[in-house]
């Protein structure tokens, strides 16, 4: 959930001061600032991102020959997600941080064709990836969420898949060294049901592939299978490390439906996937810095894999859509 925004937070000023004229400790309640919101540097450079990225929509909007009905729907997202990251900053100037550790995408040249646009998108989740860090859980979750709806617009305009990301904290081994203050032992309840759900992926992925024919499809539910295996793997490898049985598999799984046909199965498959995004959301603020790019990584490539399969996108893939931000009505 994302905090209240400074309009709310204005709207209860207000009814406290109708209702006393001092703080309960004697001083004027009308003199106190608002405690500064810590996430705030970060907000500033995501809609800064942002904003690069809605003006570089109305420039290809405005060309002559616009795909208006596959270009306004992705526009239409890119405004929730700009208005999602700006709740809680005064009026979401959009000035991004000096230092920040953004790829800064403003800095680009505006597109001109859906293929630049869909690299502008990456480059989008890549400066909100960066940033990771340096948000707050709840900010964090959002950040990637939003990381992974980008790539899922870059692959509808046109680019090729996302590619693993060189970039990602590397799982460490059973051998490697104690872990640090920085890893994920106490999120150890978090990675237990991550791999949970691995283990039901693997499973379900084994009814998928038996009611598919000899095609593509097919074929993707082998390359999926075996990506849900090796992140299964890692899950088990990185709790061993932390000094934690990891929780084995079962010895079979409840279906949610029955699967008789090729529709059950690309049905359970996108169940599969757009489960496991929520799993993978949650992860992202579960875990402590700087694990938490490896459960982004695993959140976009189960948002692709759920679009693949005809799931339902959403602009914020893994979370509810956030709620409007509240007005105060004059009196």
């Amino acid at each position: 959930m994302q905090p209240p925004s400074r309009r709310t937070f204005l709207a209860l000023g207000l009814i406290t001061l109708t209702t006393a004229c001092t703080g309960t400790d004697g001083t004027d309640a009308a003199t106190k600032a608002p405690a500064p919101d810590p996430d705030a540097p970060v907000r500033l450079r995501a809609v800064a991102a942002t904003d690069a990225l809605l003006s570089a929509y109305d420039a290809l909007l405005g060309a002559p020959g616009a795909r208006t009905a596959l270009l306004h729907p992705l526009r239409a997202e890119t405004a929730q997600h700009r208005a999602a990251l700006a709740r809680g900053i005064p009026a979401a100037s959009g000035t991004p941080t000096p230092g920040a550790p953004t790829t800064a995408p403003s800095t680009t040249p505006t597109p001109t064709t859906s293929a630049a646009l869909a690299t502008l998108e990456r480059q989008t989740a890549q400066s909100h990836l960066a940033d990771l860090d340096a948000a707050r859980p709840p900010l964090a979750r959002l950040l990637a969420s939003i990381a992974a709806a980008n790539a899922l617009h870059a692959t509808t305009l046109g680019a090729p898949p996302d590619q693993p990301d060189p970039a990602t904290t590397p799982i460490p081994s059973p051998s490697a060294t104690a872990p640090s203050a920085t890893s994920p032992g106490t999120a150890l309840p978090a990675l237990q049901q991550a791999l949970s759900a691995e283990h039901a992926a693997v499973y379900g992925y084994g009814v998928v592939g038996a009611h598919l024919p000899d095609d593509q499809q097919r074929a993707d539910a082998r390359t999926y299978y075996a990506a849900h295996q090796a992140q299964r793997d890692a899950w088990q490898r990185l709790l061993t490390t932390l000094g934690t049985t990891p929780t084995p598999a079962a010895g079979g799984y409840q279906l949610p439906f029955p699967v008789t046909d090729v529709p059950t199965a690309t049905k359970l498959a996108a169940h599969l996937e757009t489960r496991l995004t929520t799993v993978y959301a949650d992860l992202v603020a579960d875990l402590p810095t700087p694990h938490r790019r490896t459960a982004a990584t695993a959140l976009r490539d189960c948002t692709l894999r759920a679009q693949r399969w005809g799931a339902p996108t959403t602009p914020f893939p893994g979370l509810p859509d956030p709620a409007p931000t509240p007005t105060v009505t004059p009196s």
